[in-house]
């Protein structure tokens, strides 16, 4: 068959064709607003000018010591500039950055330093306990760079042989950075909370980056020059790649090592933040704010939450209070959001009962993600679109992972039949909204935070007297679901609610450990599988 004219002599050349990164988003901010505010934390100022120029530092300080394409460089930092510079440095290097979950327990940080074949570890000196402990236990040996943030002053040591400042010292501002040499190259690895056994490792690669970070722009409204309040923890999916969206607009991060109603307050009146980020427990922590924590500000703030739909109660103080909020939906293996409730404004004129119920949907796909439906997983057909026919929430497109690292089977296992399984059960509303009807993994979502309950069930059946043990989410005001713990007893045995969880908090994290435990002979099915419905419908009921 003869080539089209259309495919004929018009091929891929540099000057028609450059790989999709974010990367350039940063140089672009830099070079057309360079006196800009990039950065705030504390009385700390910084322009893109010299937030690109530290990046580049540490582009360039990380090839001196030998790091380049496909090394990994792990960070465990809160919300500071040091982690906005990794987002940009680590892959000007052509590196893969790894963030690391700070709330987690050195076990798991060991594991990941491991199974990511880390080669550099970027420690803030808050968390030098876990690491210290973490590196004792892993076969890894990085390069560890201490962060000592100006703005922390609790207790900590440096653990490594250089401080982040000095390291940074030893870079070239003006370093010619890499541009991935294919949009497929890795840019980032995410590790997943490890729902069965040992934490997945999600690889994102620079297209999905570009493409998730513009979609944000698209989704959120943003105009130019945005204020974004870093309440979301930027390991939770490379911040939902905010990092790179802010700097898409040369807008300004406001950096915040802990979530507080005052420090959170004092950033909305005193910069004029416009956007933010956060789990259910960010807005109770707003709303509950005693008024010697409150500042009036006069800016409309956009609120982007993700996890459990904010019940009506929440929304409608949150409105009260300044704050438009826009429900999201994702995954680790999607780049954190990639579904959205877009809002019809016809529906405002219904009663309140109604838009609660419209509010509590998912939503639609983003601009970016080509499939979103929901399909019986076995037919790989899709559901009636009634809203009422459970299938499983699946996804195509561009902002889907790689993979799972060193894992071929469980990443087959995800993309069987041409689409990524999230585990999410759904249905599919008539209008081409999807909501959320149960978790087929049984996540618990807490504080913005998955919690296995395989992994807070293991724990419990270690206790010696417990014989049976199963957990469940119960609705939290403040936290939106904790772990509750259903216990049966071995005949004989005692054991007190306070006794259950001090025994887990010597295996798990304690965001893991379950809040509440009620002593209960567990429901079963004949053939011994525990009900958890059953068990569900009582911790709601409690």
């Amino acid at each position: 068959m003869p080539l089209s004219p259309y495919d004929t002599d018009l091929d891929r050349n540099p000057a028609n064709f450059q790989p999709l990164s974010p990367l350039p988003f940063l140089e672009r901010a830099a070079s057309v607003f360079p006196d800009h505010v990039a950065v705030i934390h504390g009385p700390l100022r910084r322009t893109y000018a010299e937030l690109y120029a530290r990046t580049r530092r540490l582009a360039s300080a990380l090839k001196q010591h030998g790091i380049g394409k496909n090394d990994t460089v792990a960070a465990m930092l809160p919300n500071t500039p040091a982690m906005l510079e990794c987002h940009y440095g680590v892959p000007m290097c052509g590196a893969v950055l790894n963030t690391l979950n700070t709330r987690l327990d050195a076990a798991i940080i060991a594991f990941s330093l491991d199974h990511g074949e880390a080669k550099v570890l970027i420690a803030d000196r808050e968390f030098s306990g876990t690491v210290k402990e973490a590196l004792s236990l892993c076969k890894a040996k990085p390069l560890v760079i201490d962060y000592d943030d100006p703005v922390y002053d609790g207790p900590g040591e440096r653990l490594g042989s250089v401080e982040y400042e000095d390291f940074l010292a030893q870079g070239d501002p003006d370093f010619d950075w890499v541009m991935p040499s294919d949009e497929w190259d890795a840019i980032a690895l995410n590790y997943t909370s490890g729902t069965t056994g040992d934490p997945k490792g999600v690889v994102y690669h620079h297209r999905g980056a570009n493409l998730l970070a513009t979609s944000n722009v698209l989704t959120g409204g943003m105009g130019r020059h945005p204020v974004y309040l870093w309440t979301l923890p930027m390991f939770h999916c490379n911040g939902w790649c905010f990092p790179w969206t802010i700097s898409l607009l040369a807008g300004t991060h406001v950096c915040l090592r802990q979530v507080r109603a005052k420090a959170m307050y004092d950033a909305l009146a005193d910069h004029g933040v416009t956007h933010m980020c956060g789990a259910p427990i960010v807005m109770s922590t707003l709303l509950n704010a005693p008024d010697a924590e409150r500042r009036s500000f006069p800016q409309k703030v956009n609120f982007f939450t993700a996890a459990a739909p904010p019940p009506e109660a929440v929304l409608a103080g949150m409105a009260q209070a300044g704050f438009n909020v826009v429900h999201l939906y994702g995954l680790t293996e999607v780049y954190g959001p990639a579904v959205v409730n877009e809002w019809n404004g016809a529906w405002d004129a219904l009663p309140g009962g109604e838009q609660a119920a419209l509010k509590a949907r998912q939503g639609v796909r983003y601009p970016a993600l080509e499939g979103l439906d929901v399909l019986d997983p076995e037919t790989m057909q899709r559901v009636p679109h009634d809203g009422e026919t459970l299938g499983e929430v699946m996804f195509r497109g561009n902002v889907v992972m790689k993979g799972y690292l060193k894992n071929p089977k469980s990443t087959k296992a995800a993309f069987e039949g041409g689409w990524f399984h999230s585990g999410d059960l759904g249905v599919m509303h008539p209008d081409g909204y999807i909501q959320l009807k149960d978790r087929s993994k049984d996540i618990i979502i807490s504080g913005g935070e998955n919690i296995s309950s395989i992994e807070v069930e293991d724990a419990l059946y270690k206790h010696p007297a417990v014989q049976a043990a199963a957990v469940v989410a119960r609705p939290d005001e403040k936290w939106g679901e904790t772990p509750c713990a259903f216990v049966e007893l071995k005949p004989g045995q005692t054991a007190t609610q306070d006794e259950i969880i001090a025994w887990c908090k010597t295996l798990l994290a304690s965001f893991k450990c379950p809040r509440t435990v009620v002593f209960v002979e567990v429901p079963k099915t004949s053939t011994g599988k525990i009900q958890k419905f059953k068990l569900r419908e009582m911790a709601r009921a409690l």
